[in-house]
């Protein structure tokens, strides 16, 4: 009776409306009710849930992450991007996704990435003569490598929802999503040159030269340097993976402020403004999602999952492609922050228990969440490319086919090879 309560209640939250972070605290305050156990239980889970050391690496990173939206670092990586691949068939759409490649590595957000490169790129793709669709997936897609990317926040949320079922150390994540990365840029690549060759679209000039390259990326230089700082900083001891987050803020507001002098006293309140919003947000969910999690788990809601799962079949291969396939549903309606608390306690058991590395599922969850943040209804990151290029969601659907593929090859590839996730973090075992 309660289980149903708690299923019934969420989803139809859901349907009327109703934010997620709101949604799960009413669902577990209505279970709370009917179970007959004390309120209070909520709030203690709720604050329980919150107060964890590692939290405080999330609005370092959030933090870095606004400081190079507004600092002015993109304008230069769309630069050097552009010098290293401006001159093929559809080369904006390539210098695009090298930019948000880089870009996301430097900020760990997919939001973040699009509205940089994306406010750039896609306005001088249209004047260029590229439809907007076209520079709308181009860029949307692109951005996903974010979530994939070591400054990324969602990896410090994805460790701390692992929390009772695995141990899983947020290095082992940071370097098992570096080859998944690469194999979705190239991936990426693939997909907007195969659309630009399809619809005939023009070269732009020649190749700069080798000069122009070096002076591009001496001037991107000081900004992309934050993904090896952090990675040669935690591989080496000198500090942990929750302070490298306020390393990230720090070298940010020094290449902002004292090298390129870009962030204006006026973006660093944004800045500030924009990361106390967007931490603020994430806390909550973490602190409700805790309580969530609790009746998930007194319940025995992933015990009963994977029973269901297994009444279809017992073949590994397919138990990955159902995770796979609800993961990707669930991610169009729930924010990626909130699919990653209430879906790892139920998934992860059932992954593992068919042979799956607690650490390459992890990034088959942050795939499967970045696609969901590019598909309706509730794709934020293709929102607001859609608004930076003028045009409508629906749209953009009807070409978006290429890139999905684009993304749907790499996942199917983490999620089969292991290697690919799992080849890194063994090297430094």
């Amino acid at each position: 009776m309660e289980l149903t309560v708690l299923g019934l209640s969420f989803t139809l939250l859901l349907i009327l409306g109703v934010p997620v972070a709101f949604a799960i605290g009413l669902s577990s305050i209505a279970t709370i009710i009917v179970a007959g156990l004390p309120v209070a239980v909520v709030f203690q889970k709720m604050v329980g849930g919150m107060q964890v050391f590692s939290f405080l690496a999330i609005p370092f990173f959030v933090f870095a992450g606004e400081l190079m939206l507004y600092g002015g670092i993109a304008d230069r990586i769309v630069r050097f991007a552009n010098s290293l691949v401006g001159h093929v068939r559809g080369g904006l759409g390539m210098s695009n996704v090298v930019g948000c490649t880089l870009f996301g590595g430097v900020a760990g957000s997919p939001l973040a990435d699009v509205s940089a490169i994306g406010s750039v790129m896609i306005p001088l793709m249209k004047k260029e003569g590229y439809d907007a669709d076209y520079a709308v997936n181009v860029t949307t897609h692109a951005a996903l490598v974010g979530a994939i990317m070591p400054t990324s926040h969602n990896m410090i949320i994805f460790t701390l929802a692992t929390s009772g079922i695995a141990s899983v150390s947020i290095l082992s994540l940071i370097l098992a999503g570096l080859i998944p990365a690469l194999i979705l840029t190239l991936c990426n690549l693939g997909a907007a040159y195969y659309v630009a060759v399809k619809r005939g679209y023009p070269t732009h000039g020649r190749f700069p030269g080798w000069g122009e390259v070096f002076r591009s990326f001496g001037a991107a230089l000081p900004g992309l340097l934050v993904i090896v700082i952090i990675l040669a900083g935690i591989l080496s001891g000198a500090f942990t993976a929750t302070e490298s987050a306020s390393i990230a803020v720090a070298w940010a507001l020094a290449i902002t402020v004292l090298v390129y002098r870009t962030l204006s006293w006026h973006n660093f309140l944004k800045a500030c403004a924009k990361a106390c919003k967007t931490t603020g947000v994430v806390l909550l969910l973490i602190g409700i999602s805790s309580a969530f999690g609790y009746f998930m788990a007194l319940y025995e809601v992933p015990q009963l999952t994977g029973e269901l799962m297994k009444s279809v079949s017992e073949k590994p291969w397919v138990i990955f492609l159902m995770i796979n396939l609800l993961l990707f549903i669930l991610g169009t309606f729930l924010d990626m922050a909130a699919t990653i608390l209430i879906c790892t306690p139920i998934f992860m058991p059932i992954a593992m228990q068919f042979g799956m590395d607690p650490t390459q599922f992890g990034i088959v969850m942050l795939i499967n969440c970045a696609l969901g943040l590019n598909t309706p209804p509730v794709g934020s990151v293709q929102f607001v490319g859609c608004a930076i290029g003028g045009i409508s969601v629906g749209q953009v659907m009807r070409t978006i086919a290429p890139f999905y593929g684009a993304l749907g090859i790499c996942l199917m590839l983490v999620t089969y090879v292991p290697a690919f996730s799992l080849w890194l973090p063994s090297l430094v075992k």
